[in-house]
């Protein structure tokens, strides 16, 4: 409909056209607005492709065992399908980018194992004479499988620059399971690339030397231990004059265990407060922790002076004798006999006189052995207890061979035993502990492992340094507390003392790991 103004005369319909002219297009005759060009958009976009110095494909290297994604120049990241992160680093391979200005970008749906990802983008760019064009296009990213460098590190055969072996070379192995657990629980391996089980060890490979060194520090401060270091040179660029090194550290630790007997020399009986020849080993911690059974005097042995005066065990536990206790007396601090020694004694422990006779011959010779022992707050008539009987073994020491047979008690006793067999206990065990490595072990080791099992069960303190999960392969009792040890004599451990194994499930209920898990 037409308007004409009345007091001008003028028509309506004329003023627009002359306010917005209108020209035709110069290749299809449409009717457009004045531009530069003089082309419509359609005649614009068939001459002018502003998305000509995009590439429309690209690849993008995956590392399949990390599931990390290549970034130019030589770094990996990880990024989830559809993420922020995956868009911004398929946007960066685009180079022409930076010619036009990006509006907006996005994930187009394909098949998750097709290997493609597409991105659906709109530009602006300026073509000829100012005129602005805008274009939607789709850019295809190929997938390419290539391993990364710590993969490919890993999958080689030399892949690891640091090693550190850990070594105990004894016949008992308690020491060595209690630093395990201690590695596990301060989280020390985190670092590494792998764990391989050695035949009196493991070896601990590491990609730098950072975090070797920081191995080694750890296992120095929790056990007395002597480190030694070498190098091999792997290769040698003479132009830039740099070298390629493996290094590996090797780690002794003491071959000491709890419950062993052991000789102390004589040089370092004076340093130590004049202890007895024959001294058991009471723990091994950060330091080496003695304790004299006749005079119940304790000491602590440094790592520098056990190497300075290194000694070895005459005894172990799988020589211990099982006895049966006929008569205890306790000995009063006042009616000690005078014995040299002026180092602390111990509080924990009661000094006794203390008559046996052997679990194997009770009832057939009631001729009984009279010792003296610090175990008088643990036992009474009746019990059994397990010691070394010194007079009857065969012990192939220098230091040994040297004492005078005044100075060599007959019996030393070690720990009290409990009534019920090693395999009835284990079954009522209603705990376990991780590991670092699945090795199969011997009837030897096992043996030991059971001995350490059982130390931290009748030592509180001993097992403070340990966490303890609960097993639920075993079904715990239903009343609860009391059903573990409280009605009877054998030491055990509570259930407040015990932690829960967290375990992560997919939704198939197929287990994915395990929580510390190696």
């Amino acid at each position: 409909m037409e308007y004409v103004d009345f007091s001008t005369g003028v028509n309506s319909s004329a003023v627009t056209s002359i306010q917005n002219p209108t020209i035709l297009c110069c290749e299809c005759g449409a009717t457009i607005q004045p531009n530069p060009s003089n082309m419509c958009v359609g005649c614009l976009r068939t001459h002018v492709d502003i998305t000509e110095g995009i590439p429309k494909q690209a690849v993008l290297h995956f590392c399949r065992n990390c599931e990390r994604y290549l970034q130019p120049p030589g770094e990996w990241i990880s990024a989830a399908l559809e993420s922020r992160e995956l868009l911004a680093l398929c946007l960066k391979k685009l180079r022409g980018l930076k010619d036009v200005k990006l509006v907006d970008a996005g994930f187009v749906w394909t098949e998750a194992h097709s290997k493609r990802i597409k991105l659906k983008l709109t530009v602006h760019a300026e073509v000829s004479g100012g005129t602005m064009l805008q274009q939607v296009f789709i850019v295809e990213f190929t997938i390419q499988n290539q391993m990364c460098d710590d993969c490919h590190r890993t999958e080689a055969k030399d892949f690891w620059r640091c090693m550190v072996q850990v070594r105990q070379r004894c016949d008992n192995k308690k020491t060595f399971y209690y630093l395990e657990q201690l590695i596990l629980k301060h989280k020390a391996h985190n670092n590494t690339l792998g764990i391989k089980p050695m035949h009196g060890g493991l070896d601990f490979y590491y990609a730098n030397d950072n975090h070797a060194r920081k191995m080694v520090d750890f296992l120095q401060t929790m056990i007395p231990a002597k480190v030694t270091s070498s190098k091999r040179l792997i290769s040698h660029d003479i132009h830039s004059n740099n070298y390629n090194y493996k290094y590996t550290w090797s780690v002794e630790i003491v071959p000491l265990s709890k419950g062993s007997a052991v000789c102390l020399p004589k040089k370092l009986r004076q340093q130590l407060g004049n202890l007895s020849p024959i001294c058991l080993i009471h723990k091994v911690a950060s330091a080496i922790h003695l304790i004299d059974p006749l005079t119940a005097q304790i000491a602590e042995l440094s790592s520098q002076a056990y190497f300075r005066n290194p000694f070895e065990a005459i005894c172990n536990p799988p020589q211990l004798v099982e006895y049966v206790v006929m008569d205890v007396e306790i000995i009063m601090d006042k009616d000690r006999r005078y014995y040299p020694g002026q180092g602390q004694l111990s509080f924990r422990h009661a000094l006794c006189d203390i008559w046996l006779v052997r679990a194997s011959e009770l009832g057939i010779n009631d001729n009984t052995i009279h010792t003296r022992s610090h175990l008088g707050h643990l036992l009474k008539v009746g019990d059994s207890v397990m010691g070394y009987n010194l007079a009857e073994a065969n012990i192939n020491n220098g230091e040994y061979e040297k004492l005078n047979t005044q100075e060599i008690p007959d019996i030393i006793l070690v720990k009290k035993c409990f009534t019920v067999d090693r395999q009835a206990r284990s079954k009522q065990r209603f705990w376990k502990l991780r590991h670092l490595t699945e090795d199969v072990e011997n009837e030897r080791q096992k043996m030991d492992y059971n001995e350490f099992l059982e130390d931290l069960e009748e030592d509180t303190e001993y097992r403070k340094l340990v966490n303890i999960y609960r097993d639920k392969r075993k079904v715990m009792p239903v009343d609860g507390e009391d059903a573990l040890g409280c009605n009877d004599n054998i030491p055990r451990i509570t259930l407040a003392e015990m932690l829960e194994d967290l375990t992560l499930e997919c939704e198939d209920d197929e287990m994915i790991g395990e929580a510390g898990k190696i």
